[in-house]
């Protein structure tokens, strides 16, 4: 009997029994050294699929078939090809998404009223894609040199991309990877998280299905010290783009020190979420809440550090708690589930880890505050939703990046106090600010060193807006035209013409 069967879903061909194999150059091949590991799912314990193991040999593989496509027959698709492309992609996502979103709530745990949620997000990335695919362009330039010499500017692609992708939103980011690649002509080789490939390896089979040619994109499951660190300093790999924590990105920036490879990183955060008592409270409440509680907090840009001014933080923050404490924590199977588990033991280990480290530190948890078993749970990995009231700066819950559902509240008295504070972190990713005053509302969003800023809202995204971080959350941009920008390289021509 599979899990389908057992958890009584939809079928799901994808999950038939069979081990999953890599995806190299048009082919599904095992791993060269054979061996294989297995995916579980959060939330019961059970195996979902055994999986194809890559390392260095498959790596290699895969970045030769990546160039035979990039310096081969692909290097002739012109862009209109390649948006007919993207948008056959789309199309077969979006007949698809349901699946695509089951396998994404089986692997890591994510509630279906979140996978499915981001039916929008993900075609619409797609989409956006398929659009700038032809309107890349270079430009004339009226240099000032004497005589008639004339100059423009070429975008290229830059080549090969080795992308690797974190386990916290399969999908969308995987799209978010092999998108502005094919867009603009690059090709890819994917490395998915190894707590959760499954969705990666289904969207390789779309791929093949909407006619992706033979090596444009390969997937490669397997394990960070082994498939990534082989990708990330492969001499043939032109470009890295990575998202994960900032430890596994400054080995990344080392590992591309031997060809100069171009890398763009988005990382990890500990972001300020700071409400000012002239705030709309009542949709401050939630707003706040779920900039953390959402994915299970098991998301960069959570709004972690919630900063509260002092004259409504007793209310807010037990506002807060409270709306914390009504979201339903189960499997994220059950469309009543809010919260799901955290992806790993593993996880759950760091996560429970962090809250007995900020109790030990004197904060007081006015909501959760240690794992959640009974009632089904106990062969997952759940942490209820926990507000910690009593915080300090200094505290290590106020500094470390948790990855978890839990807000550090921080009582502040006025602007400049609250920039400082917010600012004095070693991340720079996301931001938020509740306030009815509009003045208050721009003077943050520029004071505010983040890569986004959200006002009276949190992690509002689309896919022409930019994303990415300041300072230790990492720099290049995804999402919007900075983002097809990281994929391309910019080529001077001088012509004299007399």
């Amino acid at each position: 009997m599979t899990v389908i069967e057992k958890l009584k879903l939809p079928h799901i061909p994808f999950l038939d029994g069979r081990p999953k194999r890599l995806l190299i150059d048009g082919q599904w091949v095992e791993a060269a050294s054979g061996r294989t590991f297995d995916t579980f799912n959060p939330a019961t314990g059970e195996r979902l699929a055994t999986v194809a193991e890559g390392d260095k040999e498959d790596i290699d593989r895969a970045v030769a078939a990546a160039r035979r496509a990039f310096e081969g027959p692909w290097s002739r698709v012109k862009p209109a090809e390649r948006q007919r492309l993207l948008l056959r992609i789309a199309d077969l996502v979006e007949r698809h998404f349901e699946e695509l979103a089951t396998l994404d709530t089986l692997d890591m745990g994510a509630p279906l009223s979140r996978t499915t949620n981001n039916r929008q997000r993900a075609l619409g990335m797609l989409r956006y894609y398929a659009g700038m695919a032809t309107a890349l362009h270079g430009e004339t330039i009226d240099n000032s040199l004497p005589g008639e010499i004339f100059s423009y500017t070429l975008k290229e692609p830059v080549g090969v991309v080795g992308a690797i992708i974190p386990w916290n939103g399969p999908l969308t980011a995987t799209i978010w990877k092999i998108g502005p690649a094919i867009a603009t002509g690059c090709t890819v080789v994917l490395k998915p998280a190894e707590e959760a490939p499954l969705t990666a390896l289904r969207l390789g089979e779309l791929l093949l299905e909407a006619g992706v040619p033979d090596g444009v994109v390969n997937i490669v499951p397997g394990y960070g010290e082994t498939a990534g660190a082989a990708l990330a300093g492969h001499w043939d790999v032109d470009k890295v783009a990575f998202t994960g924590s900032h430890l596994t990105g400054q080995k990344i920036i080392q590992a591309s020190a031997g060809n100069l490879k171009r890398v763009s990183l988005e990382l990890g955060g500990k972001s300020p979420d700071i409400v000012f008592a002239d705030a709309d409270l009542a949709a401050a409440v939630p707003g706040a809440a779920m900039a953390v509680f959402a994915n299970s907090g098991q998301i960069c840009s959570a709004g972690t550090r919630l900063f509260v001014e002092r004259r409504v933080y007793d209310e807010f923050v037990g506002g807060v708690a409270e709306f914390g404490r009504s979201l339903k924590v189960g499997n994220g199977l059950d469309p009543a589930t809010q919260v799901g588990p955290l992806v790993s033991r593993e996880q759950l280990d760091r996560v429970t880890g962090y809250l007995d480290i900020g109790q030990k530190e004197g904060a007081r948890a006015l909501a959760g505050g240690s794992r959640l078993t009974g009632e089904g749970l106990d062969q997952g990995y759940f942490v209820p939703p926990t507000v910690f009231a009593d915080v300090k700066d200094e505290m290590r819950i106020a500094r470390e990046e948790i990855f978890g559902p839990v807000i550090s509240a921080i009582p502040f008295d006025d602007i400049e106090e609250v920039v400082r504070r917010g600012n004095a972190t070693s991340f720079g990713l996301g931001s938020g600010v509740w306030t009815r005053d509009v003045s208050k509302a721009h003077r943050l969003a520029r004071a505010i060193r983040a890569g986004s800023v959200w006002v009276n809202c949190y992690q509002a995204m689309d896919p022409a807006v930019p994303f990415g971080g300041y300072k230790m959350s990492g720099y290049g941009r995804e999402s919007g035209k900075q983002h097809l920008d990281e994929y391309l390289n910019v080529k001077a021509v001088w012509i004299k013409t007399a």
